[in-house]
């Protein structure tokens, strides 16, 4: 089974910039913002603390079995990346 992946670049109020990749089933895409924005609030980010400027499809690969795995029970896996919380998971 192969996944999308979002590249999601989202800019705090403060003007930090955060930079992760929202991997979700190839065939659910049309949810990475939303699960994006459902991220962001888990770390503590209210929507009203960011602006999401950008969530695209990237490329589609094969996930590593824990990333699969964590997709399987919650539908996404967040990659973090740049300014992000050192790490913060999901919970599952």
């Amino acid at each position: 089974m192969n996944i999308a992946v979002f590249d999601t670049y989202v800019k705090k109020r403060d003007g930090a910039i955060l930079h992760f990749d929202v991997l979700v089933p190839e065939n659910s895409g049309q949810h990475a913002e939303k699960f994006a924005r459902q991220w962001l609030a888990i770390i503590g980010l209210p929507d009203d603390a960011f602006d999401l400027q950008s969530c695209r499809y990237c490329h589609s690969e094969s996930p590593k079995p824990d990333v699969m795995q964590q997709i399987r029970s919650q539908g996404y896996y967040i990659l973090q990346m740049e300014g992000c919380p050192s790490p913060v998971h999901s919970p599952e």
